[in-house]
Protein backbone atom coordinates (compact mmCIF):
# COMPACT_ATOMS: atom_id res chain seq x y z
CA UNK A 1 0.00 0.00 0.00
CA UNK A 2 1.48 3.49 -1.02
CA UNK A 3 1.09 6.38 1.70
CA UNK A 4 -0.41 9.18 0.88
CA UNK A 5 2.93 12.12 0.90
CA UNK A 6 1.70 15.21 2.39
CA UNK A 7 3.33 18.51 3.24
CA UNK A 8 1.51 21.56 4.94
CA UNK A 9 1.55 25.30 4.49
CA UNK A 10 1.99 27.43 8.14
CA UNK A 11 -1.07 29.87 7.47
CA UNK A 12 -1.01 31.76 10.80
CA UNK A 13 -0.86 29.38 13.68
CA UNK A 14 -2.27 26.71 11.36
CA UNK A 15 -0.94 23.92 9.34
CA UNK A 16 -2.94 23.43 5.96
CA UNK A 17 -2.34 19.98 4.43
CA UNK A 18 -1.52 19.78 0.98
CA UNK A 19 -0.12 17.67 -1.68
CA UNK A 20 3.41 16.83 -2.37
CA UNK A 21 3.14 19.91 -4.71
CA UNK A 22 1.07 22.47 -2.58
CA UNK A 23 -2.20 21.87 -4.28
CA UNK A 24 -5.19 22.03 -1.04
CA UNK A 25 -6.26 18.41 -0.10
CA UNK A 26 -9.57 19.91 1.17
CA UNK A 27 -10.78 22.90 -0.40
CA UNK A 28 -12.47 24.63 1.72
CA UNK A 29 -8.98 25.21 4.06
CA UNK A 30 -8.48 28.42 0.89
CA UNK A 31 -8.22 32.00 2.20
CA UNK A 32 -5.99 34.39 1.09
CA UNK A 33 -3.88 34.22 3.45
CA UNK A 34 -2.86 30.23 2.13
CA UNK A 35 -2.38 32.01 -1.24
CA UNK A 36 0.06 34.41 0.27
CA UNK A 37 1.37 31.47 2.54
CA UNK A 38 2.07 29.75 -0.71
CA UNK A 39 3.22 31.88 -2.68
CA UNK A 40 5.72 32.82 -0.25
CA UNK A 41 6.95 29.43 -0.28
CA UNK A 42 7.25 29.19 -3.87
CA UNK A 43 9.46 32.32 -4.32
CA UNK A 44 6.36 34.36 -5.69
CA UNK A 45 5.66 38.21 -4.29
CA UNK A 46 1.51 38.51 -5.13
CA UNK A 47 0.32 41.58 -7.12
CA UNK A 48 -2.49 43.19 -8.03
CA UNK A 49 -2.57 41.53 -11.52
CA UNK A 50 -1.88 38.06 -9.45
CA UNK A 51 -4.95 38.59 -7.09
CA UNK A 52 -7.08 39.64 -10.62
CA UNK A 53 -5.75 35.74 -12.13
CA UNK A 54 -6.90 34.04 -8.80
CA UNK A 55 -9.82 35.74 -8.40
CA UNK A 56 -10.56 34.67 -12.07
CA UNK A 57 -9.72 31.49 -11.69
CA UNK A 58 -11.82 30.62 -8.11
CA UNK A 59 -15.23 32.85 -10.27
CA UNK A 60 -14.37 31.08 -13.70
CA UNK A 61 -14.63 27.43 -11.88
CA UNK A 62 -17.33 28.17 -9.70
CA UNK A 63 -19.35 29.65 -12.72
CA UNK A 64 -18.60 26.65 -14.90
CA UNK A 65 -17.86 23.32 -13.13
CA UNK A 66 -14.30 23.59 -14.60
CA UNK A 67 -11.14 25.00 -14.80
CA UNK A 68 -10.40 27.74 -17.27
CA UNK A 69 -7.80 27.05 -19.86
CA UNK A 70 -5.00 28.94 -20.36
CA UNK A 71 -6.94 29.61 -23.78
CA UNK A 72 -9.50 30.79 -21.72
CA UNK A 73 -6.76 33.45 -19.14
CA UNK A 74 -5.27 34.58 -22.71
CA UNK A 75 -8.65 35.64 -24.30
CA UNK A 76 -9.93 37.11 -20.80
CA UNK A 77 -6.75 39.27 -19.84
CA UNK A 78 -5.42 40.14 -23.26
CA UNK A 79 -9.46 41.85 -23.20
CA UNK A 80 -8.99 42.41 -19.58
CA UNK A 81 -5.38 44.64 -19.64
CA UNK A 82 -4.36 44.63 -23.41
CA UNK A 83 -3.02 41.73 -25.97
CA UNK A 84 0.63 42.12 -24.33
CA UNK A 85 -0.31 41.77 -20.25
CA UNK A 86 -2.79 39.44 -21.37
CA UNK A 87 -1.06 36.48 -23.50
CA UNK A 88 0.53 33.48 -22.92
CA UNK A 89 4.14 34.37 -22.56
CA UNK A 90 3.03 37.08 -19.95
CA UNK A 91 0.98 35.41 -17.70
CA UNK A 92 3.78 32.43 -17.24
CA UNK A 93 6.28 34.91 -16.40
CA UNK A 94 3.72 36.09 -13.62
CA UNK A 95 3.54 32.55 -13.02
CA UNK A 96 6.71 30.91 -13.11
CA UNK A 97 6.59 27.70 -11.22
CA UNK A 98 4.10 25.69 -13.73
CA UNK A 99 2.08 28.94 -15.25
CA UNK A 100 -1.17 29.96 -14.42
CA UNK A 101 -2.70 26.65 -14.94
CA UNK A 102 -0.93 24.96 -12.52
CA UNK A 103 0.65 27.69 -10.43
CA UNK A 104 -2.10 29.92 -10.17
CA UNK A 105 -4.74 26.80 -9.41
CA UNK A 106 -2.70 25.69 -6.73
CA UNK A 107 -2.55 29.55 -5.49
CA UNK A 108 -6.57 29.63 -5.98
CA UNK A 109 -6.93 26.67 -3.69
CA UNK A 110 -8.46 24.81 -7.30
CA UNK A 111 -7.40 20.96 -7.47
CA UNK A 112 -4.69 19.71 -10.29
CA UNK A 113 -6.22 20.01 -13.80
CA UNK A 114 -6.93 16.58 -15.48
CA UNK A 115 -3.53 15.20 -16.84
CA UNK A 116 -0.84 16.43 -14.93
CA UNK A 117 1.32 14.80 -13.47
Amino acid sequence: MNAVIQRTVTVGNAQIPTDPEGYLRNRQDWSEDFARALAREEGLALTPAHWEVIRFLRDYEQEHGVQAQVRVMIRHFSQAWDPERGSNHALHEMFPAGGPQKQGNRLAGLLRTKGEH
